[in-house]
Order: C-alpha cells, then structure tokens, then sequence
C-alpha cells in the first residue's frame, strides 16, 4: 500500500439498487437511528425506498456526478445492501478495502463480481485487494466508510468507538493504509454510543460538519483542534440536527471539476440559515427525500454512496 494522498472528493459513485428491501432486525440494536413502527409493515416499503433511490441516483447525474449501479440480489437477502459504503472502500493507489460487519445478513453483500465488473466493463483499475472479513470470526468489525470517515488528502481517519468499530482493526487499517487514526467516544443524547462515524461528522475539501457536543468532553478539543490544523471550518450541529442526519452528507464533484454536496432533503431541511449559506457558499447542494430509507434503515445518503477513488484505464 503506498502513503501518497489522493483527491479528498471522487466523481464516480458506486450504488446498489435494491431489489428486497426491508428495516434488517439483526441492526437495530446498535443503530438508535433504526426506528420501528407499524409503518414500517407497510407492504409498499420496498416500492418507496426504490424510488427513493432512483431520484438520489438522478440527481447525482444531473450534476455531472458518474453513478455506477449495480442490482441487488433476491438470495440471499441482504436488506441493508443499499449501503455498500460499509463494506468496500476504494483508494486512488488501486487498493479495494473490504470490512467485516456486524450482522450475519450484512456479510453476503460483500461481492467479487462488482469488483470484477468494476474492471472489465467501467475501466478501473483495482490493483491489490487488502480483505478484512476474516476478523469477522473473531467478532471484530470495521464497517468500511461508515465506521471511518477519511481525509484522504492527508490520511488521516476519524473513527468512534462502538460495536461496530474495533480498535484493533482500526491500527490494522492505519498500518496497512498508512493513515493516522483520530479514534474518539461519542454517546448520543440517551448516553448511548454513537454506531457509525459517518452519522455525527462529514469532512468536506475544507469544512467539516460535525456533532461535536457528542463527543466525549475530554477528548473533543482535541478532534476539533485536528480538524482544523488540516484546514477546516467546523460546521457544528445539534444533537436534534444529527438525527435528522445532518451529518450524514458526502462532498463529491462533478465530471468537470464543481463542487457538489450530497445530503437528505430531511438533513438539509434541518439546518438553520447561516449553516446553509456556509453550505452553498462552497458546493452546489443536491438534496432528495428518502424518508424511507432513513426510518427504517437508519442510514442516510452518505451510506448509499461508496466512493469510487480507482484509478482508471488510459
């Protein structure tokens, strides 16, 4: 694995389309953002979180962002398979991540056969594969860019303690990706751990949005001050703004280069005027409900989204 940086923001996404999707019982106790209810029986669930999906996936085209999708499979049934950042990360060096997650029915959607379309039918380039899964008999979890939310520039990785991220295999990644690990507790306001890092902070080309009251109080002058000696302006939300997953927004540019910002209409609902404006001062913001997906997965767009940092064939 090499140390050099890579762009922080990619142009191509990887998404999977969902072909049965429903709330996975086997998440739920880890991830508070999972809500139940009888809504959730509806026979229609799968229908909404579809288009749901189809209009992120639009909207990301319309602004020049290369969306590469690839269907789900009805066996086996992996519900959560919408949120493919959790189990492969990809690097500008060629190197593709795969991660051990938590929940049995999670573990089938890691694929070899997108990784070999990746190759064969988009021009990407995967050079070496660094696989993680094994850990998974050891109940150590890493669940990919939902646990670690990377700079890439500088290589360094945010990451909160939970069920879902071992620190073992935190320093195993950071050896092997060469990267520095910020590792940190964040309860949410019940007291309850934060499950994934990508929930509570976002790291933009030079701005950060960040639940930084979420944060252990010893430890959170520390993350910030990091934060901004790489050059960021700190976009703090509320406790209420990040379960409306404010936090959960991804910065990806175009074909040509502009700036794009990904987010819910829920999370970009929730923000006030001046965090809005320093917002869109920077990017054009994209945003689509997927209210769906959210109440009953406990995700949000940053999940659906797993960056494409492969380098492609001349």
């Amino acid at each position: 694995m090499t140390d050099a940086s890579e762009p922080k923001t990619s142009s191509s996404v990887l998404m999977i389309r969902p072909v049965r999707f429903q709330t996975n019982p086997q998440t739920a106790e880890s991830n508070r953002f999972q809500q139940q209810g009888p809504s959730l029986a509806d026979e229609n669930i799968h229908e909404m979180a579809l288009a749901e999906f189809n209009n992120l996936a639009a909207a990301l085209e319309a602004v020049g962002v290369n969306v590469v999708i690839f269907d789900d499979t009805l066996e086996p049934h992996t519900p959560d398979s919408i949120f493919p950042n959790n189990w492969l990360s990809m690097h500008a060096d060629g190197t593709a991540v795969l991660y051990p997650m938590m929940a049995g029915n999670r573990r089938p959607e890691r694929r070899e056969d997108i990784l070999a379309s990746l190759r064969a039918d988009h021009g990407f380039n995967i050079e070496q594969t660094l696989d993680l899964s094994s850990c998974e008999a050891e109940e150590k979890f890493l669940e990919g860019t939902g646990s670690l939310v990377l700079d890439r520039d500088n290589h360094i990785a945010y990451a909160c303690k939970s069920a879902r991220t071992d620190l073992d295999l935190l320093g195993e990644f950071a050896r092997k990706m060469v990267y520095e690990v910020v590792a940190f507790s964040a309860l949410d306001e019940d007291g309850s751990a934060i499950y994934h890092t990508n929930v509570m902070m976002c790291i933009g080309l030079d701005f950060v949005v960040i639940c930084s009251e979420c944060i252990a109080e010893e430890q959170r002058t520390a993350v910030l001050n990091r934060l901004r000696g790489t050059g960021h302006e700190v976009i703090d939300i509320s406790f209420a703004q990040m379960a409306s997953f404010a936090g959960n927004m991804l910065e990806l540019k175009s074909a040509n280069g502009e700036r794009i910002i990904a987010m819910s209409s829920q999370a970009l609902n929730s923000l006030d005027d001046e965090q809005r404006k320093a917002l869109s001062s920077r990017a054009q913001i994209v945003s689509v409900p997927i209210d769906t997906i959210e109440t009953s997965s406990g995700g949000s767009v940053r999940c659906m989204l797993a960056e494409i940092h492969l380098p492609v064939r001349p």
